[in-house]
């Protein structure tokens, strides 16, 4: 998915010597950049549910409101093919991409605290413009203002998390953040469920609850610390290693600080990290980690699948409250492939992981098209039997992605990148995840439409392809 990975600690020269306690000040620090996972996945659960209610179809859209509730054959998968309609989901992804190279400006010269926080602000002014919104207009520069925190978020907040968390932790603490954006998904299709029975402004509901996490992390930015790398980073040692000790509760902190101020050292050394980046010696982490990972994670339909799931189930023929209620069982399984994914990753290594989801997922894709073209694309609903059957498939292709390229998709690049070009090759990553994930964000509708359940099969061929790549 759609989301922030969290980069590796860089060189460890004596990482054998390093000592940590678990403590509640670094619990405090988890759970506020957590957040930032949270605001991305309920901005991302809540989109397709929005443009999925009548009163927001109607008072927005109507033409598409109409076309919805015609019972002819052109309508079933093109129910919803409208640019404008798909600009209000993609419009947030665009506006990060941009705004990602900012981030990483402001990141590396002032800290992560102030991203953290002019993320959170952000994303607090979209939430408010988009549930206040009067017309399209209004819509459109919310989902900007909401895409600037993502683009700051996604860029502070992993790096935040990985530097807080001790070395030997960095992969649990990854698959946190990832956690926390799977139940932001969740949540939103929770609310989604039951704002879309509060007539006529439930939709505002669901845009407006966005702002609660990002004030909460807006407090946790002002009142948290910043991370030790970043104040050596600045020069400032000696606060550098009280917030070090203090996180890590002990005194004795002497290699692992050493090991920062080394590091700190090279990257210093470091004047044009893009340029860097693009050196012979650092070419195979850029096309695999920083480009095609990345590109590959979108490419697997998943987020489609999230971005559009009550929009798709309506399509196939499930009644309002039912493609709602059904995408929230299918983002469920997302959570739990994340729980399943942060308990076994690690012993089974990464690889075995995506080689085994990327099959199941190739077969999840592959029998929803075979079951759409038999059953489906006669102006007519899907039977019952047909439509749980589709649920069950497309919650066992969620499960396999949520445990794999979810998840992987940002741990793997975020381990390849030493601390000189981090910054810039995590621009790089979050750059590539959100060009797709707009495209695909604006493409998929209208693909739909005219491709029908190939989709699905162009989907299943895209994840053959990455699964040989890996």
């Amino acid at each position: 998915m759609a989301g922030g990975g969290l980069p590796d600690g860089g060189p460890a020269k004596r990482a054998l010597l390093y000592e940590h306690r678990f403590t509640s000040y670094f619990a405090f620090t988890c759970i506020v950049g957590a957040l930032g996972g949270s605001l991305f996945g309920y901005d991302l659960g809540v989109s397709g549910g929005v443009t999925s209610m009548d009163d927001f179809l109607k008072e927005f859209f109507p033409d598409v409101y109409r076309r919805k509730h015609m019972h002819l054959e052109e309508t079933d998968y093109c129910k919803y093919d409208n640019q404008v309609l798909t600009l209000f989901t993609s419009s947030l992804y665009f506006s990060a991409l941009v705004m990602t190279f900012f981030a990483s400006y402001l990141t590396r010269k002032k800290g992560r605290k102030a991203s953290i926080i002019v993320g959170a602000l952000s994303f607090l002014a979209g939430a408010i413009l988009n549930a206040a919104a009067q017309n399209i207009a209004m819509l459109i520069i919310g989902r900007v203002l909401l895409g600037g925190g993502i683009g700051f978020g996604n860029q502070a907040v992993p790096l935040y998390l990985s530097e807080m968390a001790p070395a030997k932790n960095r992969g649990a603490v990854n698959q946190l953040f990832q956690f926390t954006t799977c139940a932001g998904i969740l949540i939103a299709n929770l609310v989604n469920y039951f704002t879309d029975k509060i007539h006529p402004h439930g939709w505002r509901i669901s845009l407006g609850l966005a702002g609660i996490p990002a004030i909460l992390m807006l407090l946790g930015g002002i009142f948290c610390a910043e991370t030790p790398n970043s104040l050596v980073e600045q020069g400032k040692l000696d606060e550098a290693r009280r917030v070090l000790e203090r996180v890590r509760g002990t005194k004795n902190v002497e290699a692992e600080f050493q090991d920062l101020k080394d590091a700190s050292e090279e990257a210093r050394a470091v004047k044009s990290p893009f340029r860097t980046l693009l050196k012979r010696k650092y070419r195979p982490q850029l096309i695999i980690g920083a480009l095609g990972i990345p590109a590959f994670q979108q490419l697997t339909g998943n987020n489609s699948i999230l971005f559009y799931a009550p929009v798709i189930f309506q399509s196939l023929g499930f009644g309002a409250n039912a493609s709602l209620f059904s995408s929230f069982i299918t983002n469920g399984a997302l959570l739990v492939a994340t729980v399943i994914s942060m308990f076994l990753v690690d012993k089974f290594g990464r690889r075995a992981f995506f080689l085994e989801a990327g099959a199941e997922m190739i077969c999840s894709m592959i029998i929803t098209a075979v079951a759409l073209a038999l059953e489906f694309g006669h102006g007519k609903e899907l039977p019952k039997g047909t439509s749980v059957f589709l649920v069950i498939v497309i919650f066992l292709f969620v499960l396999a992605y949520g445990r794999s390229w979810g998840p992987l998709g940002w741990l793997v690049p975020s381990e390849l990148f030493p601390l000189e070009i981090r910054s810039a090759a995590q621009s790089v990553v979050v750059c590539v995840n959100m060009i797709f994930t707009a495209l695909v964000a604006q493409l998929f509708l209208m693909s739909l439409c005219q491709l029908k359940y190939g989709i699905f099969l162009l989907f299943a061929g895209l994840i053959v392809i990455m699964r040989n790549a890996v």
